[in-house]
């Protein structure tokens, strides 16, 4: 049987963050940390287990930051060098392992998710590729998310998105798909919709931010016009290319966290923090004292 490999990820890093304002006024949203890690280090090192080592950022302004905290910092590893913090400098250094390459681009127009993974098209070529939204922090447990999809991808070549069962009420929050088997782990889409109203909604399948996908996308996302919120969807592009390809939906294991919201964001940070002992037995203490408040 043929291997298919994902070797190059895109991470659409443009966005404004306005849901964190102030915070998020001259930090990217995608380096506000989840306990002592950013969240797009989390998604850069998930995309690595699963074997990629080309990590394309697609950036846009004041995101300098996301880029100096993968780049190399002489000054810093110098000066805990000197003072013989080799446990912390080691953790520096292996930010990016050095058989990875980091390539940066900028989104000129903020033009949605779809210009965004666009803007990747002349790096990724022809090949199969992954996007990975940092909003979406995927604890999956023994294998990372990224990692389960691209086994699944590797059977048959086909396009992988992951999707979770999310509230009815929620559909218009959400891509939404429309499955021939929800009983399956990977099932055929049959539809896509994006945002649709509860009364409208397919089903309650929602989209997530992991996806596997072939490069016609990029000919497709050529194509498509604006859609919702008057942005370049990449729910229409995958749309149309249902219609030329097989597109699977993959009901990952592990738990989702929405830290583009604040009570996702609060969440994985108490539960990735509840990790470490020292740090759950400060929770529990912190928790009990909340309830005499």
């Amino acid at each position: 049987m043929q291997q298919h490999k994902i070797k190059k990820a895109v991470f659409p890093v443009g966005g404004l963050g306005t849901r964190f304002l102030p915070a998020t006024k001259a930090i990217p949203k995608e380096m506000l940390p989840i306990v002592d890690k950013p969240l797009i280090q989390y998604a850069v090192e998930e995309a690595i287990a699963a074997g990629v080592d080309m990590l394309v950022f697609i950036t846009g302004r004041n995101k300098n930051a996301i880029t100096d905290h993968f780049d190399k910092a002489y000054e810093l590893e110098h000066q805990l060098e000197i003072k013989g913090k080799d446990a912390v400098l080691e953790v520096v250094r292996n930010i990016v392992p050095s058989h990875v390459d980091c390539i940066y681009i900028r989104q000129s127009e903020a033009l949605g998710l779809g210009h965004a993974v666009l803007c990747a098209k002349k790096v990724i070529g022809d090949e199969p590729f992954a996007i990975l939204l940092a909003d979406d922090l995927i604890d999956g447990k023994a294998i990372p998310c990224l990692a389960q999809m691209t086994d699944a991808f590797s059977r048959t070549g086909e396009s992988v998105i992951a999707v979770e069962q999310v509230s009815h009420e929620m559909t218009d929050q959400y891509g939404i798909v429309e499955v021939g088997d929800e009983g399956k782990q990977t099932s055929i889409i049959k539809s896509i919709v994006e945002k649709p109203r509860p009364e409208l909604a397919p089903s309650n399948l929602g989209v997530v931010g992991r996806y596997i996908l072939t490069p016609e996308i990029f000919t497709l996302l050529e194509k498509t016009g604006r859609g919702s919120g008057g942005e370049i969807q990449l729910t229409d592009a995958i749309s149309d290319l249902l219609q030329q390809q097989t597109v699977n939906a993959f009901k990952f294991e592990g738990v989702r966290y929405d830290c583009g919201s604040r009570a996702g964001f609060l969440r994985a940070n108490i539960e990735y923090a509840a990790k470490d002992d020292e740090l759950r037995r400060l929770i529990i203490s912190y928790a009990a004292a909340l309830e005499g408040v």
